[in-house]
C-alpha cells in the first residue's frame, strides 16, 4: 500500500486542515493545497492513460517531473567537460567566452586524451608567421557570375525565421552587418527582421520556394527576380537536403503560422505550410542545372549554388556530369554534414541518415577535382564548426569557407536546452512566444555575434601563423595528424588525400572507388545503371 501513501496522506491532511480552520483562517491555504493533491490522486487512480499514475497516484508525477528536467540535471550536475551532448561543455564555454569578449585561455595543459584513438592535431612550424589581419575572405563567383561576392570564410548557417525567434534573427543579422559576414536565411524566406539588421544575406530556396512561390507552391520566377535583386541579397542557395534530416520534408501547422511568418514565406494564414521532400521544379540532374541557370539569369548576376548532405555518392556524380553536359556550372556548393541541424528531426534520420561532414566534404571535393571543375566552384562546409581548429580542419580537407548555425546560437545565449521544437526555449532563441523571446535583448546579443566571429577568426589567424602559413586557405591534409589507434598516428594525406585533377575524365582507376561510381552516373537521370 506504500504506493498509495501520498494519496492517503493528502486526504488525512485535508481533513486535519479543515478542522484546524476553526482556529486559524490561514489554514485555508493548507486546505486548498491538500485538497488539490487529494483530487489529483483520485483522478490519477481513475484515468486510463498512464499505468504509473494509476498505481502510484500523486507520487507518479515525480517521475514525469524528473524525466522532464533530465537533460538539465545531466548538463549541470553530471556531464564532464568533454562529454558531447551534442556539444561539450568545453565547446560551449569557448563560444560563450569569445562572444562575451572575456578570457578564453586555459591553464595547466590540455584535458584531451592525446594518446587515445581519434585525437587530432595541426602540425606547426619552427618559423611561424605573425598575421596582423584576420579578416579572411574569398571570392565566390565563377566565370558566368557578374557580381562575385567577397565572403568571409566564417558565416552564419541556415536558420529560418519561424524556427528562430524574431529577436534571434535580428540579433544574428545585426551582428553580421557589424562584422561584415553573411547570414543564410534558411528556407523560410527573407523576413523583415533579416532586412532590419542590414547584414549580407544568402537567400536559401528550398522545395517550398518561400518568398518566390505561386499559390500552388510552384516556383514563381518574377517573385524570385524581385527578391534576388535586392542589394542585401548577395548569393542564392538552392537547398536540396540538410544534414539533420536529408530526404525529409516538413509541415508547419496552421496553428503555428503567425502573420509575420506568412509574410516572409508568402503563404496564406489558416493553412498548413508544406515543404515537400523533393523539389517539384526538377527531377533529373540536367533539369537541376537548368533550374540553376534560370536562377542565375534572373538573379542580377549574383552567385548561385546549392546545398546538400551527401547521400548516394553516385547521385552527386550525376549532378557533376550534368554540369559538364549543360555547361551550366554553379558558383558554389555547400556540403552539410549529418551532424548539423538546428531544427528538430525524426530520431532515425538524425542518427542514421546522411553522410558526416568529413566524408561528404572530401568526396565532393575530389569528385570536382576529378571532373576538372574544382577551380570554378567554391565549396562551403557546414556541421559543428565552432572553433578555429574545426575551421582549419575543414579548409585542409577541401572547403573554401565554413558555416555555423549552433555556434552562433550559443553566441546569442542558447544553453543547449534542446527544447527548440517545443516553442518553450528558455532563452528566447528558438521560440515564437513573445514573452520568452523578450529575454533576448537584441543590441547585447548582436554584439556577441560580432565578437564571436571576430575572436574565432583571430584564433584561426594565430593557428595559421603557427603552421607557418599566410592564409587559412593554405591548409592541406598533410597539416593534419590523427591517432588511428592507441599508438599509431597517420597524416590527413593518408586518410583523406586530394585526388589528381581531371582523373575521372582520364578514366584513371583508383583504389577509392570514384571511377566505378562515375561510370555508373548519368547526367539525364538519377537512376543507376544497376543496383548500388
Amino acid at each position: 500500500m506504500t504506493r498509495y501513501s501520498l494519496l492517503f496522506a493528502s486526504t488525512v491532511l485535508t481533513l486535519v486542515s479543515l478542522i484546524a480552520l476553526f482556529w486559524s483562517g490561514w489554514m485555508i491555504l493548507f486546505v486548498a493545497l491538500f485538497a488539490f493533491l487529494t483530487a489529483l490522486g483520485v483522478y490519477d487512480v481513475m484515468q486510463p492513460s498512464h499505468s504509473i499514475l494509476r498505481n502510484y497516484p500523486v507520487m507518479g508525477h515525480l517521475r514525469f517531473l524528473f524525466e522532464g528536467i533530465r537533460p538539465e540535471i545531466r548538463q549541470y550536475l553530471m556531464e564532464s567537460d568533454q562529454d558531447e551532448e551534442p556539444f561539450s561543455r568545453d565547446q560551449r564555454s569557448l563560444i560563450y567566452q569569445r562572444a562575451k569578449g572575456v578570457e578564453d585561455k586555459r591553464p595547466f595543459g590540455t584535458q584531451q586524451r592525446v594518446y587515445d584513438s581519434g585525437y587530432e592535431w595541426i602540425t606547426h612550424s619552427v618559423v611561424p608567421q605573425h598575421l596582423t589581419n584576420h579578416d579572411f575572405r574569398i571570392t565566390i563567383g565563377g566565370p558566368d557570375c557578374k557580381k562575385p561576392y567577397e565572403a568571409s570564410i566564417y558565416n552564419i548557417s541556415a536558420m529560418s525565421f519561424g524556427s528562430m525567434s524574431a529577436n534571434a534573427i535580428l540579433a544574428l543579422n545585426t551582428g553580421a552587418k557589424k562584422g561584415g559576414f553573411a547570414h543564410d536565411t534558411g528556407e523560410g524566406g527573407i523576413s523583415r527582421y533579416h532586412r532590419d539588421g542590414g547584414g549580407d544575406l544568402i537567400w536559401e530556396i528550398g522545395s517550398g520556394y518561400f518568398g518566390c512561390r505561386t499559390h500552388e507552391g510552384r516556383f514563381d520566377v518574377e517573385k524570385f527576380a524581385k527578391q534576388a535583386r535586392d542589394p542585401q541579397v548577395k548569393m542564392i542557395e538552392v537547398k536540396l537536403s540538410q544534414g539533420a534530416k536529408p530526404g525529409h520534408g516538413g509541415v508547419l501547422p496552421a496553428s503555428k503560422i503567425t502573420p509575420e511568418i506568412a509574410e516572409a514565406r508568402d503563404i496564406p494564414m489558416g493553412q498548413d505550410c508544406v515543404s515537400p521532400s523533393a523539389h517539384p521544379e526538377f527531377s533529373t540532374p540536367i533539369e537541376l542545372m537548368q533550374f540553376i541557370g534560370t536562377l542565375r539569369d534572373n538573379a542580377d548576376g549574383k552567385p548561385v549554388g546549392f546545398k546538400l548532405c551527401i547521400g548516394h555518392r553516385r547521385e552527386f556524380m550525376c549532378i557533376v556530369k550534368a554540369m559538364i553536359e549543360t555547361k551550366i556550372v554553379p558558383d558554389f556548393i555547400v556540403i552539410d554534414g549529418k551532424e548539423g541541424g538546428t531544427g528538430a528531426a525524426p530520431l532515425e534520420f538524425a542518427n542514421h541518415v546522411g553522410m558526416p561532414l568529413v566524408e561528404g566534404l572530401t568526396f565532393a571535393h575530389n569528385t570536382l577535382l576529378g571532373a576538372g571543375l574544382r577551380d570554378r566552384i567554391k565549396i562551403g562546409a557546414s556541421g559543428k564548426i565552432v572553433s578555429s581548429f574545426d575551421m582549419a580542419k575543414m579548409l585542409a580537407l577541401g572547403a573554401d569557407w565554413a558555416n555555423s548555425a549552433r555556434g552562433y546560437m550559443f553566441a546569442i545565449g542558447c544553453i543547449q536546452a534542446q527544447a527548440c521544437h517545443t516553442n518553450h526555449c528558455p532563452v528566447g532563441v528558438a521560440t515564437q512566444d513573445p514573452l520568452r523571446q523578450r529575454a533576448l535583448v537584441v543590441p547585447d546579443k548582436a554584439e556577441r555575434v560580432y565578437r564571436f566571429h571576430k575572436n574565432t577568426l583571430k584564433a584561426l589567424a594565430e593557428m595559421t601563423g603557427a603552421a607557418g602559413l599566410a592564409h587559412p586557405s593554405d591548409f592541406r591534409p598533410h597539416h593534419l595528424l590523427m591517432r588511428e589507434g592507441d599508438r599509431n598516428m597517420v597524416t590527413g594525406q593518408q586518410v583523406y588525400p586530394y585526388m589528381p585533377d581531371g582523373f575521372l575524365l582520364r578514366a584513371e582507376e583508383d583504389k577509392y572507388g570514384y571511377l566505378k561510381r562515375w561510370n555508373r552516373a548519368r547526367a539525364d537521370n538519377f537512376e543507376p545503371f544497376d543496383v548500388e
